[in-house]
């Protein structure tokens, strides 16, 4: 009976859609390739366009004549202009003031580089964000989804744009020289011109009325009761690694790692407790270029000794933020090697603008040493994580268990008022400083999209017929925080149980690993996609990034992909944390994605017979699985048995927390969440419902072939 079910679903398949998509899928993979497979941008016929799209036409014009005036450019013309989504220090996240890409293309993601021509403009983003930019970025644009096969790379675009040659513009503090070294070597053997423009052309064209003001908040101190060293042994640190790297003196560019150093914090970058600035530091003297006025309340510059009348190897010197253009100039010539920061991972490294002010017999580029010395937490730092993340528990606890009782009286919300309320609860934490990025809310066909965020176009209301996929993450004083759950408030159907378990599954495999020292980052991969990759399924994102202490809640040097060399190259330590987010996104369907953060911990009562350290995860994130999207039957005896294990810490850590702060209904939520599960049963490694599940995605899987 079950193979006759399962044949009579497989041909309804074939005959209504996979014979269609058999005729076409040559034509369809030709588009994928050349970034024309566009949704609502049929060349027939004017299909209705996503409400979410940027009319994107006037914007490209206004650049397109600046692109050919030698006036503006003060240079000769260029034929294309590159726009990358970074600021001035390469960061990941950026403030709305410096969101240029987002302006000339409509596309919001954190992600993503364009070009521009005379006649074409381009978008390249991961996987993460192919369905949103293709929401977002009108039919002016190709769109170049990375992660597929035979995707063209930024290079190999340009030199098949260009046979015979062309000069490309990009303005130089904006992009890494990581990234301009690349293109300048990919570029090598056409006839194709990197050109340092001296202007920014989106600056040109973005109206200030329209921009707003660039955030120049407060800077406070962190104390050392959540720092656990103080800065001026953290500077000892780092110029003995400047030393040992060969350097007399180093240019820091990237603002997590000023705010690590400094133990100082800020706002001038959305969700990230950054101040802007740069910083050179020799044996003797530390140079801080930043808008002194951030400064003055708060007491940093007496902290920092800037005012005091006796300058010692920790006294900051404070010089305005512009500065660092003509310092470099000058303060290079009195050094013979400067650490410049080079790429590492997420870490761009400095701009070419940095680089180039520097003399190049002077540079000495190195992936920056404050990396791994901030990667490693101390104990105080590790503890305060621990703390942070019991608090972010108690507030989603309390938070499912409003939601469910507004629901359960027919109460409906919307995907923003959601997040609202998620974030409202989170920031009544103590010591809350908000969130660590912009809370993702998604519901039915917007949970497959890994990083949506609702917008007023796009706000869909919550019901009991689909998967809602909601991640989050707060910034305390303690620590940093990033979680993601899936929850179903009705009865979901067997694929979306079947997803959500093999998630699970790989989700608790990766977080149960014990593993020697030396084993790379990239090789646990594979633990977190098996249980998908056995039923033919993936998805286009890392399973896992490093987390920081009231830092950034991406961070260097940890990156866990398997596919991706850098993480091939780096191995785990003692005192890193990171996230392990497995999951599952069917178009137009539904999504699934679990995430917990976890510390890495020694084993010492365990001896590699090489005499390796063996090493292990302990989670840290504790916030129940919704039961009814597992099926039981897929499971071990011995991960029923973790997922009992992981119930009981909750209910003795969180539920600590939320007695004592008197959350009571956020309490028993819990312990109704937690319950035990029994142990003893059999695993089936293929159920109708995987069948069914594969069914349902074959025509997916054709197009992607």
């Amino acid at each position: 009976m079950l193979k006759t079910v399962v044949a009579i679903f497989v041909f309804n398949i074939l005959e209504d859609d996979l014979g269609i998509i058999s005729l076409g899928q040559c034509y369809d993979q030709e588009l994928l390739e050349k970034g024309e497979l566009r949704k609502a941008c049929s060349r027939r016929g004017n299909a209705v366009q996503p409400s979410r799209r940027l009319n994107s036409t006037s914007r490209l014009i206004e650049l397109r004549q600046l692109m050919r005036s030698e006036v503006r450019l003060q240079t000769l013309p260029i034929d294309a202009y590159i726009i990358t989504s970074s600021d001035e220090h390469q960061s990941v996240e950026v403030d709305e003031y410096e969101r240029r890409r987002e302006f000339i293309s409509g596309f919001s993601g954190s992600y993503g580089d364009a070009i521009i021509t005379m006649n074409k403009a381009a978008l390249w983003t991961d996987g993460r964000y192919h369905l949103q930019a293709d929401e977002q970025i009108d039919c002016n644009w190709l769109l170049m989804r990375e992660g597929h096969r035979n995707i063209p790379t930024r290079y190999q675009w340009l030199k098949t744009e260009f046979p015979k040659g062309a000069r490309v513009g990009v303005y130089p503090k904006l992009i890494s020289e990581y990234m301009w070294n690349k293109f300048k070597q990919e570029l090598a053997d056409s006839k194709i011109e990197l050109v340092a423009l001296n202007v920014s052309l989106i600056d040109e064209i973005w109206p200030a009325k329209d921009r707003g003001q660039m955030r120049n908040k407060d800077a406070f101190v962190l104390d050392i009761k959540y720092t656990g060293k103080n800065y001026s042994i953290k500077l000892e640190e780092l110029r003995r690694q400047i030393m040992k790297a060969g350097a007399e003196a180093m240019v820091v560019t990237s603002l997590d790692e000023i705010a690590w150093l400094l133990n100082i914090r800020g706002r001038d970058i959305p969700f990230s407790p950054f101040v802007r600035s740069y910083l050179i530091v020799d044996k003797s003297n530390i140079f801080m270029y930043v808008n002194s006025d951030q400064l003055v309340k708060n007491d940093v510059l007496r902290y920092l000794h800037a005012e005091s009348s006796f300058r010692h190897s920790d006294t900051v010197q404070i010089r305005d933020y512009t500065s660092i253009w003509t310092d470099l100039r000058t303060k290079s010539q009195l050094y013979k090697k400067i650490l410049v920061p080079s790429h590492c991972v997420y870490s761009e490294g400095a701009s070419h603008a940095i680089y180039e002010h520097i003399f190049p017999n002077r540079r000495l580029p190195r992936q920056s040493p404050i990396i791994y010395l901030k990667a490693v937490k101390n104990p105080v730092e590790i503890e305060g994580m621990r703390r942070a993340h019991i608090k972010d528990a108690a507030a989603l606890c309390d938070f499912f268990s409003y939601i469910d009782k507004q629901m359960s009286t027919g109460r409906i919300f919307s995907e923003a008022e959601m997040a609202d309320i998620l974030d409202q609860f989170r920031y009544e934490q103590n010591q809350s400083l908000g969130n660590s990025f912009r809370t993702i809310v998604g519901f039915g066909p917007n949970s497959a999209q890994p990083r949506y965020i609702p917008t007023k176009n796009t706000n869909s209301s919550i019901f009991e017929n689909g998967t809602l996929v909601i991640e989050s993450g707060g910034q305390y004083y303690e620590g940093t925080t990033d979680v993601t759950r899936t929850l179903h408030f009705g009865t979901p159907d067997d694929v979306m149980v079947e997803a959500y378990t093999r998630v699970l599954i790989g989700h608790m495999t990766f977080a149960s690993l014990t593993f020697p020292n030396n084993m790379r980052m990239g090789h646990v991969d594979v633990l977190a996609r098996r249980p998908l990759w056995e039923v033919g399924l993936d998805y286009l994102h890392e399973t896992g990034h490093g987390v920081g202490a009231f830092l950034g809640v991406k961070e260097s040097p940890i990156a866990v992909q398997y596919d991706l060399e850098l993480s091939s190259r780096q191995t785990f330590k003692p005192g890193y944390f990171l996230t392990n987010e497995p999951g599952y996104y069917k178009e137009g369907y539904f999504g699934v994605r679990l995430q917990n953060v976890l510390e890495v911990v020694e084993k010492p009562w365990l001896q590699h017979t090489s005499g390796h350290r063996y090493l292990g995860f302990k989670v840290i994130s504790f916030v129940p699985y919704q039961m009814k999207l597992i099926k039981l039957s897929l499971l071990s005896s011995q991960q029923r048995r973790w997922l009992n294990n992981y119930n009981e810490e909750i209910r003795q850590q969180v539920g600590a927390e939320l007695k004592r702060q008197n959350k009571m209904e956020g309490f028993y939520w819990m312990m109704e969440n937690t319950k035990y599960i029994p142990e003893n049963g059999f695993s089936r490694a293929t159920s109708s419902t995987t069948l069914l599940l594969v069914c349902s995605l074959i025509v997916k899987t054709v197009v992607l072939i």
